[in-house]
C-alpha cells in the first residue's frame, strides 16, 4: 500500500469547520491530492490505499481530534451534480455521512459557491440530494434505506443477549433498545464502551449487513428527554467515537426499521434526539420499485476557517498516534 511520505507529502491543506447539531465536519478545500476515478467508489478506494495517511494528520491529534469527520470535496462524476464528496472519520471511510452533508452545504453556502434551493452530490454509495432554505436549514434527500434482518440476537460478554435490527441508512447498522446502560450524557464512556460490546460482538459471530457488509454503527433508541422529539439515541460511529448529532443515516436506518414495524407512514414526521440535544427532523417517502428515500433536516454552523500545515520536521506530522516509521 502506498501512502504519501516524505516530499510527496503536501505541506498545506485548508479546510473549513462547521459542526451540525453539535457533531463536528471538516471540510477539505484544497491541498489534498485530487483522487483520480470514475465513480466515487473509485476514488474512495484510491484515497483509502494512497492518502490513508494524509485523512490521519487531516483529522487525528494536534490539528484534529476524534470526533471529527471529514468531507474531501472533488469534481462530480454526474451531470447535474454540484461536486463529489468522499467522507472519513478518525478511523475509517463512510458510503455517505449525514450530518456532514448538511455541514457540507452549509460550508459551501458560507463560502458564496451556493445560495438557497436545491444541489445535487455524489457520494460513493451513490448521488444524493439536498435543499437549503433562507434560513439556513438544509434538507437532504438520502439514498434508499432498508431493513437487512430484525429482532437479531446477540450475546455481549460483559452484558448479555442483546436483540436488535440490522439496517442501511447509507452505512450499516444495528438498532437496538437494549437498556442496560442509561442513554444519557453523564453515561457516555459506559455507552461507548457497550456499543463497541455490541459491535465486536457482532463481529465475532459473523453477523453482518447484506453481501457480507460490515455492520460499523451501533444505535441505542431510548425515550426522549426533549418535548419536541420522538426519540433519544445514541450511536457509535464506525471510528469508535459517539456521534454528537442524532445521525443523519442512522436517523434515516431508524425510520425504515419503524416503517417495516408498521409504526411510521411514508411522510410522517419523525423527530430524533441525539446524545447531546440536538435534533434531526425526518420522514420517508416512495421511490423507485417502493424503494424507502429518507429525508433529514437540520442546521449547522461554521466554527472556523484555517490552514494545516504539515511541517516536515514535525514529528507529529502524521498525527498523535500515526506510524512514523514509514515517514
Amino acid at each position: 500500500m502506498s501512502q504519501p511520505t516524505g516530499d510527496s507529502f503536501p505541506a498545506s491543506v485548508r479546510v473549513v469547520d462547521s459542526h451540525t447539531e453539535g457533531e463536528p465536519t471538516r471540510v477539505v478545500l484544497d491541498g489534498w491530492p485530487q483522487p483520480p476515478g470514475a465513480t466515487m467508489r473509485a476514488r474512495l478506494d484510491h484515497v483509502r490505499a494512497h492518502d490513508d495517511r494524509l485523512r490521519a494528520a487531516v483529522l487525528a491529534e494536534p490539528r484534529g481530534y476524534d470526533a471529527i469527520v471529514g468531507a474531501l470535496l472533488t469534481p462530480p462524476v454526474t451531470a447535474g451534480s454540484a461536486a463529489g464528496i468522499i467522507f472519513f472519520n478518525n478511523g475509517t471511510y463512510l458510503g455517505m455521512c449525514g450530518h456532514g452533508l448538511i455541514g457540507v452545504v452549509r460550508t459551501l453556502e458560507f463560502l458564496g459557491r451556493l445560495s438557497p434551493g436545491e444541489v445535487r452530490f455524489d457520494t460513493p454509495v451513490g448521488t444524493v440530494r439536498a435543499e437549503l432554505a433562507a434560513d439556513g436549514t438544509v434538507t437532504i434527500e438520502n439514498v434508499a434505506a432498508s431493513v437487512h434482518a430484525r429482532d437479531v440476537a446477540v450475546e455481549v460478554p460483559g452484558y448479555g443477549l442483546v436483540t436488535g435490527d440490522v439496517a442501511w441508512g447509507g452505512n450499516w447498522f444495528f438498532i437496538t433498545h437494549a437498556d442496560q446502560v442509561p442513554v444519557e450524557m453523564a453515561e457516555v464512556e459506559a455507552l461507548t464502551r457497550f456499543t463497541r460490546a455490541i459491535q465486536a460482538a457482532l463481529r465475532a459471530q459473523g453477523i453482518t449487513g447484506a453481501n457480507g457488509g460490515d455492520i460499523d454503527h451501533i444505535e441505542i433508541s431510548a425515550p426522549p428527554e426533549r418535548a419536541d422529539a420522538d426519540c433519544r439515541n445514541y450511536v457509535l460511529c464506525s471510528g469508535g467515537e459517539y456521534d454528537r448529532s442524532p445521525c443523519g443515516t442512522g436517523t434515516s436506518a431508524k425510520m425504515a426499521t419503524l416503517h417495516a414495524r408498521g409504526e411510521l407512514a411514508l411522510g410522517a414526521p419523525w423527530r430524533q434526539e441525539g446524545i447531546v440535544g440536538g435534533l434531526f427532523t425526518g420522514w420517508l417517502t416512495s421511490g423507485p420499485d417502493g424503494a424507502l428515500i429518507p429525508h433529514i433536516r437540520g442546521t449547522a454552523f461554521v466554527t472556523g476557517e484555517t490552514t494545516l500545515r504539515f511541517d516536515a520536521r514535525d514529528p507529529f506530522r502524521f498525527g498523535i498516534g500515526a506510524d512514523t516509521a514509514r515517514a
